[in-house]
């Protein structure tokens, strides 16, 4: 009797550790798949960004090598500093910023908030009164004496939500 009371508890405790093992390594898999989808999907928004950031970055004098060299005795950031330095001096004219292209709307002038440089040539400004939005294409020179000077291409003027 002794015999088979400890054949009943040995063959009971080998179940045991059968069923303890199944359920955690069940368990470990699953944590494993899940961690791989996981990570693919990180991966994949990671991917996007980064693919943003280079349709981002090719549209801009950093990332434009070809307009980078045309500069190639400035340094970069001075030189898109000097820049924008210069267009946004216009901004305390009374009329407000001559290069954004449209005059005055009563008491509220308008004036460039950000550019970005698109090239060794071209800016695209966004310029407001704070509460009428637009935009603007301009044409900047580099002069031999370091002197920024700029021509507007085209601006465009966002409709006012008459609601």
């Amino acid at each position: 009797m002794k015999k088979s009371l400890f054949l009943y508890l040995f063959i009971i405790a080998v179940l045991m550790n059968v069923f303890t093992y199944k359920y955690f390594s069940g368990k470990a898999n699953d944590e494993v798949k899940s961690l791989k989808k996981e990570n693919k999907k990180y991966k994949d928004s990671t991917l996007v960004l980064y693919n943003d950031y280079v349709d981002e970055i090719s549209f801009s004098l950093k990332g434009n090598f070809r307009a980078q060299n045309y500069f190639e005795k400035y340094n970069l950031d001075e030189l898109q500093e000097t820049v924008k330095q210069a267009l946004l001096s216009y901004n305390d004219s009374p009329e407000g910023n001559k290069y954004v292209d449209q005059a005055k709307i009563g008491e509220q002038k308008f004036i460039v908030n950000r550019l970005k440089l698109l090239n060794h040539r071209w800016i695209l400004a966004e310029y407001s009164n704070g509460t009428v939005w637009g935009e603007v294409l301009l044409k900047y020179f580099i002069n031999d004496n370091g002197e920024v000077s700029f021509e507007t291409i085209d601006s465009y003027l966002y409709p006012t939500n008459l609601n």
